[in-house]
């Protein structure tokens, strides 16, 4: 059985989804080791922001919806490391 591709190939979204997914990997990895907070934050909302464009490019509700709220959750977890959360 083949399978058609319907994403888009090399446009910007191409390489923006793939960057994110590589840095979203990376933040993972680093939340799974303790010591990388706040980058495994930061990396996070860089990695699930590109995924919100990509959702733009796209027309695709389900993806802005749900980086979307990803981007304010983990937007909310930096300020908290920053500014209110140290105990």
């Amino acid at each position: 059985r083949v399978f058609k591709k319907i994403t888009p190939k090399y446009d910007l979204s191409w390489y923006v989804k793939w960057s994110s997914s590589i840095i979203l990997l990376l933040a993972m990895a680093l939340t799974s080791v303790s010591g990388f907070e706040p980058l495994n934050l930061i990396l996070h909302l860089i990695g699930v922001t590109g995924w919100l464009i990509v959702g733009m490019l796209w027309h695709d509700r389900s993806l802005i919806l749900l980086n979307g709220i990803a981007v304010t959750i983990f937007a909310m977890g930096i300020i908290k490391h920053f500014f209110g959360g140290a105990y």
